[in-house]
């Protein structure tokens, strides 16, 4: 970003609490360092700098990027659990007398636990590996029952079609 008469921002104009909440927002929203640089008119080293030299700079930084993560980790623990869904559709027509009609119409429908988000979060978190050696399988047991409900549910949902 330009100020007045085109030259580069300086660090006191991102210091201010609205610039710094600008900031939390990109990193909230997944922008790298060299991506918020360009929008701020500096180099990404600059950036690096403006860091270690004003620690509400780097806490703009690391508050957005951890707001990100929690988010994504929320969710991504949501598909560890079977869920209920309700779903509501509303259907309108014209009845004998010309009168507009309703009726909402509520489909409940439960989703099983995620095997691949639960495989993904092991691995990612766990330090699970495609060739571990397990030497206690009651984790593999729960994941093999979670696998086996996930697959009779699939194949209920598919009869039932």
């Amino acid at each position: 970003m330009k100020n007045n008469g085109g030259r580069p921002s300086r660090y006191a104009d991102w210091l201010t609490e609205d610039r710094l909440r600008v900031i939390r927002m990109w990193k909230r929203g997944g922008l790298t360092d060299k991506e918020i640089s360009k929008k701020i008119g500096v180099r990404t080293q600059t950036i690096s700098e403006w860091k270690k030299r004003f620690p509400q700079f780097a806490e703009a930084f690391k508050n957005g990027k951890d707001e990100a993560d929690a988010s994504a980790e929320e969710s991504l623990l949501a598909l560890f659990q079977k869920q209920t869904i309700t779903e509501t559709r509303v259907e309108k027509w014209i009845d004998a007398n010309e009168k507009e009609k309703q009726h909402v119409i509520k489909t409940t429908k439960e989703v099983q636990p995620s095997a691949a988000a639960i495989i993904f979060y092991l691995k990612a978190k766990a330090g699970w590996r495609d060739n571990t050696i397990v030497t206690d399988s009651s984790t593999i047991d729960k994941l093999d029952q979670i696998l086996k409900q996930t697959q009779e549910s699939a194949e209920m949902e598919t009869d039932e079609e």
